[in-house]
């Protein structure tokens, strides 16, 4: 039995060892990678190839509106937009983050120069300017949200492939990679959009459980397939038996128990994160980076059960600065305007990256295997970085969305469901530490495009797969 659950993936143990025992890269890199793909997105507004739903048509449909305006439209038509979009976006910052990764900085300065270069001709000379739009400030939350899904989906097929540097993929104790920032992103996107921080209607216990149940069974079932085709798995992660939606699951029900309104979310928030700190400090880092493990359950899932702390805290500072930064005291959905939104979302990133500096150097270094403080100001700062760029597409000429932004926006879930079942079907069907480089990018482009286009079709037959 073994033997043949073995022989779906021969070479498990030289996988793992890939992805093991790496020291990061530089935060300065990360957050130059992220800029660029920032860039990337607005350049691409500047190219009309796309009208939004919203512009003419109603924004959020009904059911019986939404399925006549789609209809009305060519699915072929959608399907050579999305194509368009796979090249102006997926591909470049698919290379950026393989083959053009030796020359990040550089990229940085001319995409840069090329966006300011943008914006000066819709000042200055463009005869078609673009009008503000009143739903601009949820346009940039949109679009973080679904850079933050496209990069994470890039990054956790490539990190197999020798293309993919290894200082990009995650740290095995202390240190930041690229990949470092992919749960805690998932943390914040959930939390600055978030019920509490729209102060919506509470929710109890036993509504919360009821929410989570999809991603615990989500968690089981990763775990149960793993296990079946003998998949690799970096213990070193979360532990023997945790993994992510555990996490989110975790998360979500201990946020329910509290259930403080969200003005008070960050100061908790900051009280678990010093105490966890303080613990960590007085020891308990030395054991979650242990090798060693007993047999009962918690030691075997520590990482992935004493992180949920650091989490946690994370979570809940991100309500606060949901509520502050785009809600405010309202509960009916309306945004903050965008200019009061994006001089303090510049103020917050610059903070948040000052803290960073100083507890990574002075109290503990970054590591997202604990989710330690360092690692929760340096997912928030980085975080609040994207989302400030985005602030600037105001000055982009062009449509303010893309039918790739769209697709995965409406099924952000699915997308991401989707990737890490494509990433399982390469990994057993490929050698993927054995391919070359060009091979390793075909593959990595042909995986790209299939999932911005499934995602395209299931938004354009208005399939949506949404559990809470």
């Amino acid at each position: 039995m073994a033997s043949s659950s073995k022989s779906f993936n021969p070479n498990k143990h030289l996988k793992e060892e890939f992805v093991r025992d790496l020291g990061g890269s530089s935060m300065l890199e990360i957050s130059a990678l992220l800029t660029i793909a920032c860039v990337i997105a607005l350049l691409r507004y500047s190219i009309s190839l796309y009208r939004p739903k919203g512009a003419g048509d109603e924004d959020v449909s009904s059911k019986k509106g939404h399925a006549s305006s789609r209809s009305s439209r060519n699915l072929g038509a959608h399907i050579a937009t999305l194509t368009a979009d796979f090249f102006l976006i997926i591909l470049p910052v698919l290379l950026c983050f393989t083959i053009l990764s030796e020359w990040t900085y550089l990229l940085l300065v001319l995409l840069i120069l090329l966006l300011g270069i943008t914006m000066a001709c819709k000042r200055f000379g463009s005869s078609l300017p673009v009008e503000m739009s009143p739903n601009s400030l949820r346009a940039d939350i949109s679009l973080y949200r679904v850079a933050t899904m496209i990069i994470t989906c890039l990054s956790i097929l490539a990190v197999d492939f020798r293309i993919f540097p290894r200082r990009y993929a995650k740290t095995e104790t202390y240190g930041t990679g690229l990949m470092d920032l992919g749960v805690g992103s998932f943390i914040m996107t959930n939390a600055l959009v978030s019920r509490q921080a729209r102060n919506i209607s509470s929710v109890n216990l036993k509504a919360a459980l009821r929410t989570t149940n999809p991603l615990i069974l989500l968690g089981f079932g990763r775990l149960i397939t793993t296990s079946g085709v003998d998949y690799q798995v970096h213990v070193g992660e979360y532990g023997m038996h945790w993994n992510f939606f555990f996490t989110l699951a975790a998360v979500s029900i201990l946020t329910s128990l509290t259930n403080i309104p969200p003005q008070y979310c960050g100061a908790l928030g900051i009280s678990i994160l010093i105490a966890y700190q303080s613990c960590l400090l007085q020891g308990l880092n030395v054991y979650l980076l242990s090798s060693e493990r007993g047999t009962d359950i918690i030691s075997q899932n520590k990482e992935g059960i004493f992180s949920i702390f650091g989490y946690w805290g994370m979570y809940l500072i991100g309500v606060q600065l949901g509520h502050y930064l785009f809600f405010g005291s309202n509960s009916s959905g309306t945004l903050r305007s965008k200019q009061w939104t994006r001089s303090r979302l510049w103020i917050l990133t610059l903070l948040f990256w000052l803290l960073t500096v100083v507890i990574d150097k002075h109290v503990e270094r970054a590591s997202r295997r604990m989710c330690n403080l360092a690692y929760v100001t340096f997912v928030l700062a980085q975080n609040l970085q994207v989302l400030a760029i985005f602030s600037l597409s105001d000055f982009v000429a062009g449509s303010q969305s893309s039918a790739l932004q769209d697709a995965f926006n409406r099924n952000l879930l699915g997308s991401f469901l989707l990737a890490n079942i494509l990433t399982g079907v390469v990994n057993l069907l490929v050698d993927t530490i054995f391919v070359s480089s060009l091979t390793a990018l075909s593959i990595l482009s042909l995986y790209a495009y299939t999932l911005a286009i499934v995602s395209g079709i299931l938004d354009f037959y208005g399939i949506r797969l949404k559990f809470w």
